[in-house]
Formats: structure tokens, C-alpha cells, sequence
């Protein structure tokens, strides 16, 4: 429909200006010059709307290279007419010539999508300059003190973990292999003692040996949290021991953690204080990329953290620009993970917004580092332009968007309170909210996301076949908790999210049909969880019933992502992300039992059943397993998108 209507416009455009001065004047004679001047308008409206499609067939970025068929067709239908100056016959050798041009010649493109399957546009070629860019700067340049994921991703380029996932699309993705150690860790039979051994050869960039002793120093760094305030607790939170962390430790070698043993320059022997079966998920955590402790700078690390990694830093100006250059001591051998593609990385930093998606088009920038997408106006233009369609890729984040229901906020104390919210919802409905099927999600009926270990397609609460609430059930469900006429209560989202307040608009809306009236609160994210929505007393106290939550995991497997959310015991004063409260003995003694269970098929399976416990006591009410939406710059090689960052993965790029 919007092609007819546009070659429609076209035809306005060019003959109405020519005949609408007869329809106001009548037939008279006009001047010579005006006859002249209306029979170039025309050709003009042509010209204006062909050519900017012929050299930009994007709509961003000009293109004159010999794969756009749009310019070959052009050259040579605009020769031809030249030569025959007949329209109709020049007019259909153009369009068979482009359709020819198409088919056999240009070569075919992966087609949308194609990256979250297949490596596209594979090649071993070597050289040029792989560039990204991003809205902001990075939390930290210290692997040892960063929460981002789009970060956890980047820092490959000049860090080694001790395992990692194995570079390929798809499930095959979520495959743990071993990164600086020889093989994935040896586990006792309790799970409580773990061993990893280091490759030989592996070297930092000056030179120098990297030994175990290295890689505990660099954990040991994570127990620091007044110097390293950003990254995760999970060694902390597994290791144990009131160990202060290194730059308080009086040991001579500020080795002093006596959790983690190094009882040779290879061997790395870690005790944990209870079984944990996902302990080499924990060991992907950038916090074990090793860190030399002469060049150990505390909180100033990030100016130039050491590379073990094919590249090292250059330079770094904060809030400017990032360079990264081969590392001459990276070996290959020893990494079978990462290439040393391009010549150079490059990253700008602090981008407008508004520019940064007309630089990955225009091929100024390759890639945008944080993995954010497409912003809301560049997403609908390149769903409805094929040229960037075909060069863009729709992936699930890992993120799941839902509504946490209260079990601490009357009446949600009662199951069928909850169920109500359930079974009446508007998914489809808080999903246009969120963006649609594109930069919304798929809709969600699991709190585990397809991007996680664990995850089986379920649905406990079907709402409608449209999605869009069952509110004969949810009647049921108010009746069976005494609230037969409904009730009232607060909807709370982050400020300044406009997506959240359309969503919560949604609900506030289905929620209105059963008879539960609701107010809309929103409250700065940057103080949600320390403050708001994150305080118990603060929800307890203010009525917030129902909170709009977004979760991804810091692994994925069950237990990184239920852990946080569900787990009693994890129920904290303040920057709480269980905000439900649900504190139930079943789901916790289930948690307890999957991560302490070695064998991975058997875990995988008890993760999908804690899934299927907590939905039964409805306290989160999954919306959307979230996507976005990136661009594959045609310039990049051996593109996919890797599932455990839900983006592309990076250190597999070149430079075609």
C-alpha cells in the first residue's frame, strides 16, 4: 500500500503544478516562459526523488560502490535514454536490468535477522579500523569494577577471563569453554572445592608471564568495594571470610584471601563456604581477568588497566575517545577464543544521540558499543527501508520486562489478589507500550527468558488468545480473595522512562475492567532502588502494589537470573531487586538444591520447575522478553549475535 501510495504522490507532484494553473485560469495563452519553466518541473520532482535513491539508497549513508545496484541500474538506464529517447522501452530495460543486477550479480546480502542464527559475511581478512561509537562513556575501564554487559562484551578485546562462552550464535553460544585456564574448573563431589589450571604462554602486554598469583590478586580486588564501588559481590558472596581486600591487606604480598590457594604459578584452588554448581558461570565474570599488583593504580586502574587480551590500550580520554592497538605478546596458541582482526579499535565517545545512529549507517562508526539499538525514529525508518532491514538484526537482550506484585502490600498478600492481575492484563496492550514486537519484546509467559538456561515454554496464567486479559477469570480470581468489587492500588514505574509510563498506562487501563482503580507514581531511577522502589519499608509504607521491573541476568543460567528476584534471602533494606518480597520456603530450598546439583542437564531441568514454583505464587507477571534492534554495517565481517550478551559479539569483528 505505501508503494502505490507513493508513486501516487510522485505523479501529484510532477503533473499537478502543470495543470492546476488551467483549473484556476481557464485555457488562455500563457507566457513563453512560464510553458518553459512548468515542463522542467517534472523531470525536476523526478530527479529529486530518484537520485537521492540511486546514491543513497539507505537514506544515510552515499553510496557508490559497485555491489549498489540502484547505481548500476542508473548508469545504465540513464545511458540508454541518451541514446533511444523512448521512455516506455528505456523505462522497462531499467527495471529489468536492476532485477538482472539483483539476482546475478550483486553479491546477496544475509537478509534481516540473519545474525542471531549464522555467522554473516565470514572472512579470515586482516587490517583496517573496526570503529564504534556510544551515547556515554564507559562506567570504568577497570575490568575489576563495571556492571554493564555491552562492557562485559568490549573488555574481551583486552582481557581474558578464566572461562568464557564459546564464540558462536545460538544456543551453542551459551557453552562455557575455558578462557585462561586449560579446562573448564574441576569440582569436587560437594561442589564446594574448585580448581582451574592456567595455559603456559600467556603473557601480559609487557611481556611479562602471567602466573595464578595474578589472577587471585585480581579477585581479591573485588573484596575492595570502597575503592571498587561498580561491579558484582560474588566471589564476596561465595568465598566468605572478613578478608578486607587488597589495599588493606597487611599480607607482604597482599595475597591474604585464604579462600583461593595458588599452590603453584598455574593452579588456582577456590573453597567456597557452600556448593555451588554454577561456580564456572562466576568464573567468566571479568573480575579474574588478571591484574598485575605493581601496576595496580586502585581506583585510577581504569587510565590504563594491563592487557592480557590481542589488544592493549593506546589511549584513553575520558568522555572523548578510546584506542586500542594489537597487543605484541598476545599468542594466538594460547587463545582460542579471540582474533586480533583489525588493525586497530577505535571508540567515540559522548555521541548525541540524535548522530549515532547516522554514524553506523554512514559506516563512520561500525558499531554502537552499548548495544542499545536503534533510537525510536532510525527503528521505524529501517523497518520500512529494505536496504537496512536486509542489514539488521532483531535479537532477545536476555531482559525480561514484568510487573512485580507486592506479597507485603495488602490485598496482594492474598495468591488470588495476584492472580487477578494476572489473568486480567493487558500484555499485548503494555507491549505496544514498550515499543511493540520490535524494541518491545516478544510476549512473555515465564520468568526465565528463552536466553537462559532453564527456560521452557510455559504459561500458567493465559490471558485471552488476543493477550489482551481474561476478564472473566480475573473476576474469579477477585471473588475467591474476597475483594469481589475490586480494589485500589498504586502502579509504580522509573521516572523519565516514557516507555514504562505508556506501559503502566496499559495496565492502569485492564486492571480497570475487573473493578482495581490504580494511581501512576513514578520515582528518578537513579535513586529507585536505594531509596524507592528498592526499600521495603518505602513500598510497605506508600501502598505501591504493583512496580514495572526490568531484569537480565549477570549469567545465563537459572540461577543468575532467579537468584537476585525470587530468592528470600536476598531481601535486602535497601537496593533490593527481590521486590515482591518473596520469601517462600519451597522456591528458596529449590534454589538451594539446583545450584548445589553438578550434573548440568539435571540443573537445567530443576531451574524450569523453581520457574514453574514462583509463578504459581504469582508475584511476578512476565510482559515481554525484551529486544532490540542493531545494525550490521556491511563493512563488518564475521558478524553474529552472541546470546550471552544479547548483542554482537565483538571480538569476533574484522574489517571487510
Amino acid at each position: 500500500m505505501e508503494t502505490y501510495l507513493l508513486i501516487l504522490g510522485m505523479g501529484l507532484a510532477c503533473f499537478a503544478p502543470r495543470y492546476l494553473p488551467l483549473v484556476l485560469f481557464g485555457e488562455r495563452d500563457f507566457p513563453k516562459a512560464w510553458q518553459t519553466a512548468l515542463g522542467y518541473i517534472p523531470p525536476a520532482v523526478l530527479a529529486a526523488v530518484v537520485v537521492p535513491s540511486v546514491l543513497m539508497p539507505t537514506g544515510v549513508r552515499l553510496d557508490l560502490d559497485w555491489t549498489n545496484p540502484y547505481l548500476l541500474a542508473g548508469v545504465f538506464t540513464f545511458a540508454l535514454g541518451l541514446l533511444v529517447k523512448r521512455f516506455l522501452l528505456v523505462s522497462t530495460v531499467g527495471v529489468t536490468v536492476f532485477a538482472l543486477l539483483t539476482v546475478f550479480v550483486v553479491p546477496e546480502t544475509a537478509g534481516f535477522d540473519a545474525a542471531k542464527t549464522k555467522i554473516v559475511n565470514a572472512s579470515s581478512q586482516t587490517g583496517g579500523v573496526l570503529r564504534f561509537a556510544q551515547v556515554d562513556d564507559f562506567d570504568s575501564l577497570d575490568p575489576g569494577n563495571t556492571y554493564y554487559t555491552a562492557n562485559w562484551d568490549f573488555f574481551r578485546f583486552f582481557g581474558r577471563s578464566l572461562v568464557t562462552y564459546r564464540p558462536a550464535p545460538g544456543k551453542d553460544g551459551l557453552t562455557l569453554v575455558p578462557d585462561l585456564a586449560e579446562s573448564l574448573g574441576e569440582a569436587s563431589p560437594d561442589a564446594r572445592t574448585w580448581t582451574y589450571r592456567l595455559r603456559q604462554g600467556i603473557r601480559f602486554d609487557d611481556g611479562r608471564e602471567i602466573t595464578s598469583k595474578d589472577v587471585k590478586y585480581a579477585i581479591e580486588r573485588s573484596y575492595a568495594s570502597d575503592v571498587l564501588t561498580i561491579g558484582p559481590t560474588y566471589f564476596k558472596r561465595l568465598l566468605g571470610t572478613d578478608y578486607p581486600g587488597p589495599y588493606k591487606d597487611p599480607h607482604p604480598e597482599r595475597l591474604g584471601l585464604t579462600a583461593i590457594e595458588t599452590p603453584d604459578d598455574r593452579t588456582l584452588v577456590f573453597r567456597l563456604r557452600q556448593p555451588f554448581a554454577d561456580f564456572d558461570f562466576v568464573a567468566t565474570l571479568p573480575q579474574t581477568v588478571p591484574v598485575p599488583r605493581d601496576k595496580d593504580t586502585g581506583g585510577e586502574y581504569w587510565r590504563r588497566p594491563v592487557a592480557s587480551g590481542p589488544y592493549m590500550v593506546e589511549r584513553y580520554e575520558r568522555g572523548k575517545s578510546l584506542v586500542l592497538v594489537p597487543n605484541p605478546h598476545w599468542d594466538k596458541a594460547t587463545d582460542p577464543v579471540r582474533h586480533q582482526r583489525a588493525s586497530r579499535v577505535e571508540v567515540r565517545l559522548k555521541v548525541d544521540p540524535a548522530d549515532l545512529d547516522n554514524l553506523v549507517i554512514s559506516g563512520d562508526a561500525h558499531v554502537d558499543q552499548a548495544g542499545t539499538g536503534f533510537q525510536q525514529v532510525t527503528q521505524a525508518l529501517a523497518m520500512h527501508n529494505p536496504n537496512l532491514k536486509r542489514d539488521a538484526d532483531n535479537p532477545l537482550t536476555g531482559f525480561l520486562r514484568y510487573v512485580s506484585i507486592q506479597t507485603a502490600v495488602a490485598p496482594f498478600d492474598n495468591v488470588h489478589c495476584r492472580r487477578a492481575v494476572q489473568y486480567a492484563m493487558d500484555k499485548a496492550g503494555m507491549r505496544n507500550g514498550y515499543g511493540g514486537d520490535v524494541s518491545g519484546g516478544d510476549l512473555a509467559s515465564t520468568v526465565l527468558p528463552p536466553t537462559v538456561l532453564g527456560h521452557q515454554l510455559y504459561d500458567r496464567y493465559p490471558n485471552g488468545a488476543d493477550r489482551t486479559g481474561d476478564v472473566a477469570r480475573g473476576r474469579e480470581e477477585l471473588a475467591l480473595c474476597g475483594k469481589p468489587d475490586g480494589f485500589s492500588t498504586t502502579i509504580v514505574h522509573r521516572s523519565n522512562r516514557p516507555k514504562e509510563r505508556q506501559a503502566a498506562e496499559a495496565l492502569r487501563t485492564s486492571l480497570a475492567r475487573i473493578g482495581i482503580t490504580t494511581d501512576i507514581k513514578d520515582y528518578p531511577p537513579s535513586e529507585f532502588f536505594t531509596t524507592y522502589g528498592g526499600r521495603p519499608d518505602f513500598v510497605r509504607a506508600n501502598n505501591l502494589g504493583l512496580i514495572l521491573m526490568g531484569f537480565g541476568p549477570d549469567w545465563p543460567s537459572g540461577y543468575g537470573f532467579l537468584q537476585p528476584i525470587v530468592d528470600g534471602r536476598a531481601i535486602k533494606e535497601s537496593g533490593n531487586l527481590n521486590l515482591a518480597e518473596l520469601n517462600d520456603p519451597t522456591v528458596n530450598s529449590m534454589i538451594d538444591t539446583a545450584s548445589a546439583t553438578l550434573d548440568p542437564e539435571r540443573r537445567t531441568r530443576m531451574w524450569h520447575e523453581v520457574d514453574k514454583a514462583v509463578m504459581e505464587t504469582a508475584v511476578i507477571a512476565p510482559v515481554v522478553y525484551e529486544k532490540t534492534l542493531i545494525y550490521r554495517n556491511p563493512e563488518l565481517t564475521n558478524v553474529y549475535v552472541h546470546p550471552a550478551y544479547g548483542m554482537y559479539d565483538y571480538v569476533s569483528l574484522g574489517i571487510g
